[in-house]
């Protein structure tokens, strides 16, 4: 069975590489506007899957991913993909690095090069781009001698050539993104689950330790634990929490339900194949 995944486009952005990571080389790829359209459109059944991203090593958590989550749908977390996130400086092919006169880039992506572009293109103009995939086509239709700072896929897509690898300041960076379907996944034997819960009532010395000690008397590791605002109450938090083990797994079934019994809102994201990098 053909599996369709939903991504934020363009193609050629992360999200396609991590689509394309997930469903396989047989996966139809459908690019929208929108994390929310991505939501949508596997609730509709446009699509079998949404991919959406969930956390960057270097700025955090990926807010609109979670709130989606929290507030406004119940699919289920199916898996989970971890992408390296590589710059590749482009151009049009024949393009020399000291014939560069314009930059494009997203400006989180001129921003984690910084290193690169002012020790190897001094003086050169910079001009911001809407996103990764559309920078490399933005400095071929540009009559300058322009280059971006794109992914692989994106100037393979528009025929540029790469000039420079991996120009990025730090190594190591890398976004994990989850894929969302109406079913989460059967267990497997090395799994996740991902939940949220608040409270609902008069705030106490405790009250967090307390519900969060349900895991760790019965030796269930957590390996996430962070906070979003209610959008309800000032000062009134929803706390989201990874750990391991699968929710149908008997102590970690049972340890959700205390957990579920002392707070006010409780949702379970899904469970999941812990993922262990390229196999």
């Amino acid at each position: 069975m053909t599996c369709s995944i939903a991504y934020l486009g363009p193609p050629g952005s992360y999200s396609e590489i991590a689509a394309l990571a997930y469903g396989g080389e047989r996966a139809i790829c459908i690019p929208l506007a929108s994390m929310p359209a991505v939501v949508t459109a596997v609730e509709t059944g446009a699509a079998t899957v949404g991919i959406l991203p969930i956390e960057n090593v270097l700025e955090g958590s990926v807010t609109t991913t979670l709130d989606l989550l929290i507030h406004e749908t119940d699919l289920r977390i199916a898996g989970e993909t971890v992408i390296p996130i590589r710059h590749y400086l482009v151009g049009r092919p024949g393009l020399a690095l000291h014939e560069i006169k314009v930059l494009y880039g997203h400006p989180q992506s001129l921003g984690q090069c910084r290193r690169f572009i002012e020790r190897c293109l001094p003086g050169v103009a910079t001009v911001a781009s809407l996103s990764n995939s559309a920078a490399p086509a933005e400095a071929l239709a540009d009559e300058r001698p322009a280059a971006a700072i794109g992914t692989l896929r994106a100037a393979e897509l528009v025929g540029a050539a790469v000039i420079a690898s991996d120009i990025q300041d730090r190594s190591g960076n890398v976004t994990r993104f989850i894929a969302l379907g109406r079913h989460d996944h059967p267990p497997t034997g090395d799994d996740k689950t991902s939940f949220c819960f608040g409270f609902d009532r008069e705030d106490r010395p405790g009250v967090l330790v307390d519900a969060l000690q349900e895991l760790a008397s019965v030796g269930i590791n957590m390996t996430k634990l962070e906070s979003r605002p209610s959008k309800e109450v000032l000062g009134q938090y929803i706390f989201l929490v990874d750990i391991n083990g699968h929710r149908e797994d008997p102590t970690v079934a049972a340890a959700l339900e205390r957990i579920r019994a002392k707070t006010g809102l409780f949702k379970v994201f899904g469970s999941y194949p812990r993922w262990r990098g390229p196999q």
